[in-house]
């Protein structure tokens, strides 16, 4: 009976250890978003809006008032006919990459500046310019590869083309499937490149503060990267011997089931 007392003892303690190894926890304050710290919010979309950069692809259409003034402006997409689908008409509407000096180039009007311009800004300069030429134009721009990276302890990590440039870091997270248990939402890291260089940003999406951060909003091209927590990293190290773990635990087991027979 002591014996059986002595090995269930000692296979409750290798239960426990097998637990403390292979388990993590993790408090609320660690887990949930945009906490209340009291944070007033004045986040204005308006003052970060993505800046037109170089290399960027713009989907630029030309429209009047008379379709026939505009045909030169728009080049590709006036080999379109009427019996095509709207998406066909789409695909080939006019792109134009942005130049290592930071300017397009447009039929008649040639070389157009709109680097370190918002999408905004561009359009009406344009309009500007083709008013030379058409009464009251109208000008479409859309960014062809506003493109963000989401990556580390998220559901589906990947990159994401968007439609708009008016995109959120937590609508990008829900994007790439929300984080994972184990990714550290105090210290999300943003990777921004202007202008060929590269900075890293810190977000800290447990507090409301967040909302207020000039990198809420997200550029073209930014990445996300979200870093596991403690009891993840442990765990890793711990993975080359996990078999190993396992097998000596299997044979204590045994060995106990034997001897308590």
């Amino acid at each position: 009976m002591r014996l059986i007392s002595k090995y269930g003892l000692t296979l409750g303690l290798l239960y426990t250890l097998v637990l403390m190894l292979f388990s993590s926890c993790g408090s609320r304050k660690n887990m949930v978003y945009l906490q209340n710290d009291s944070t007033q919010i004045n986040t204005l979309y308006e003052q970060y809006v993505p800046k037109i950069q170089v290399n960027d692809i713009l989907t630029i259409v030309v429209t009047a008032a008379d379709p026939k003034v505009t045909v030169p402006f728009n080049p590709v997409s006036s080999m379109t006919t009427s019996n095509l689908t709207q998406q066909v008409d789409m695909a080939l509407r006019p792109t134009y990459t942005v130049d290592n000096q930071g300017d397009i180039t447009l039929p008649m009007l040639g070389k157009v500046h709109v680097a370190g311009l918002t999408r905004v800004e561009a359009i009406e300069k344009l309009r500007l310019e083709l008013s030379q030429y058409i009464k009251d134009p109208g000008v479409n721009m859309n960014f062809n590869n506003f493109r963000v990276s989401v990556l580390g302890e998220v559901a589906k990590p990947g990159s994401f083309i968007m439609p708009t440039e008016r995109l959120t870091v937590l609508e990008a997270i829900g994007m790439a499937g929300d984080l994972t248990i184990r990714g550290v939402r105090e210290n999300v890291m943003l990777i921004r490149e202007i202008d060929g260089k590269k900075s890293m940003h810190r977000l800290d999406l447990t507090q409301q503060s967040t909302l207020n951060s000039p990198y809420y909003y997200l550029a073209q091209n930014d990445v996300i990267y979200v870093e596991p927590n403690k009891a993840q990293i442990n765990n890793s190290k711990l993975g080359a011997n996990t078999n190993i773990i396992i097998s000596i635990a299997s044979l204590l087991i045994t060995v106990i089931s034997v001897l308590t027979r």
